[in-house]
Parts: C-alpha cells; sequence; structure tokens
C-alpha cells in the first residue's frame, strides 16, 4: 500500500525538477540575445513554474505544508532535483543544450506519467506533456541553428554538450522509493527510457554536427539531497523575500 509520504516524496522531486529550471530560465529575462527569445524563454520558464506550483500543492496536502512553504522554507538538502538543473545558466548555448537534453527525457516521460494510476499526477503530466512538446520543438531548432552556424556557435555547443554530459544519466537512476511506485503503477520506470532517448539525442546531435561525449563516470545524487554548490547560491536568491519578510502574503 502506498504511504502519503512517499507519494509526497516523489511529487517533491518532479515539483523541484520544474521549480529550479523555471529559476534557472527565467534568469535570462531581459537579458537573452533576441527580443523575441527572451519573449520565449521567459514563457518556457513560467511553463515550469505553473508545474511546480500544481505539484508543490499536491505534496504539501500529504504534508500540510503550503506550496510558498515548500518552495521557500526548504533547505538545499530537501531539495530532491536533479543535478543538471541546478547548473548554473552559463552562455546561452549552454542553456539550449541543457534544455534539449532535459526536453528530450521530458517528453518520454511526461508520456508515460500520464498512465499513472495517481489521477492527480496523470492530470498535471498531461497537462505537462503539451507545454514539453512545445519546449522540445524549439530547442531542436535552437541545437540544429547553433550546431550547423558559425564555428563559434558549433564550438560554444559542444563545450557545454561535454561539460552537461557528466549529469544526464540522473535521468534513469531508480531508487527503491521510485521501483516500488513503478511497480504500484504511480511512477514511470525511468530504467525504460534510457533507450529511447539515446537514440533521440544521437539522432539530432548528429544532425546538427555535433559529437556524442564518452564518459565513463557520471553525477548523481540529486533525488537523495546531495547537490553542486550552485543550488545553495540559487536558492539564497530566490528565497531571500520570503525568509526577510515570513508570512507575507501577495
Amino acid at each position: 500500500m502506498m504511504a502519503d509520504s512517499d507519494l509526497a516524496d516523489f511529487t517533491l522531486r518532479l515539483a523541484d525538477d520544474a521549480l529550479v529550471t523555471s529559476q534557472r530560465l527565467c534568469e535570462w529575462c531581459a537579458d537573452a540575445p533576441l527580443l523575441e527569445e527572451d519573449i520565449a524563454i521567459a514563457n518556457v520558464g513560467l511553463d515550469y513554474l505553473g508545474r511546480a506550483r500544481l505539484l508543490l500543492q499536491y505534496a504539501g496536502e500529504r504534508l500540510g505544508r503550503s506550496e510558498d512553504d515548500l518552495a521557500y522554507f526548504r533547505e538545499g538538502h530537501e531539495f530532491k532535483n536533479l543535478l543538471l538543473v541546478e547548473l548554473p545558466r552559463g552562455d546561452f548555448a549552454f542553456t539550449m543544450v541543457r534544455q534539449y537534453l532535459l526536453d528530450e527525457y521530458e517528453i518520454l516521460y511526461f508520456a508515460e506519467l500520464q498512465n499513472s494510476r495517481d489521477e492527480r499526477l496523470a492530470a498535471i503530466a498531461g497537462k505537462a506533456i503539451k507545454e514539453v512538446r512545445y519546449h522540445h520543438r524549439r530547442s531542436t531548432e535552437w541545437i540544429r541553428r547553433l550546431g550547423l552556424g558559425t564555428v563559434e556557435s558549433n564550438r560554444r555547443s559542444q563545450a557545454a554538450l561535454n561539460e552537461l554530459w557528466a549529469f544526464v544519466a540522473e535521468f534513469f537512476v531508480m531508487d527503491s522509493l521510485e521501483m516500488d511506485l513503478s511497480d504500484q503503477g504511480v511512477a514511470v520506470n525511468r530504467l525504460c527510457l534510457k533507450s529511447p532517448w539515446s537514440a533521440r539525442v544521437e539522432t539530432l546531435l548528429g544532425e546538427a554536427n555535433l559529437i556524442l561525449p564518452q564518459y565513463d563516470g557520471y553525477q548523481t545524487g540529486g533525488r537523495q539531497g546531495l547537490h553542486t554548490e550552485y543550488l545553495a547560491r540559487m536558492l539564497a536568491e530566490m528565497q531571500t523575500l520570503q525568509r526577510s519578510y515570513p508570512g507575507l502574503e501577495w
């Protein structure tokens, strides 16, 4: 039988992925290379923020906490997001390569989560997959544009890919909690996503004249609350207003 605490923990993982991704994308507001891209990247960030709110509300109902409490009054080790999404925004090529790798994962993941036995998670996934399809279309266009553009854009994209590749294996790491929830039909067995994800990524990178990195070691631990130093710095900025004025209502 599934415990409320297990469902809340799992839901928080998805919420933290979305919340942290939103924060990183919104760092580009008023700083993107094109006006159209400034608007587009902000809209993608808002999609993630909306998803984070739905998931935080659901987790909060089981924990007796508000969405604001979960977003702004947890410490870094309490966050369970993937390490990939907490890395600094980098240059525009870094942001778009990261977004592409994430989009390829999420388009597979949320397509499966729509079938969850948990009706609330299935409904959130149904909304998310519509947004992710747009994100994916946009990021694939940028990967082709950057990879096949100038020597400099290709160099920056390859450098970003080489750095980010150390973190992609975490997409497919399952702990006992997720395995149990997967067996119950609530969570997605992410191990089954690795082969189609790899095939899709390898195909597009080849089309974009980018080289698939080859690594023996990978960085994991985000789901267990083990993070890079970058998350604490990001949270310090994100949470400062709410912590300075606790209980403030907008």
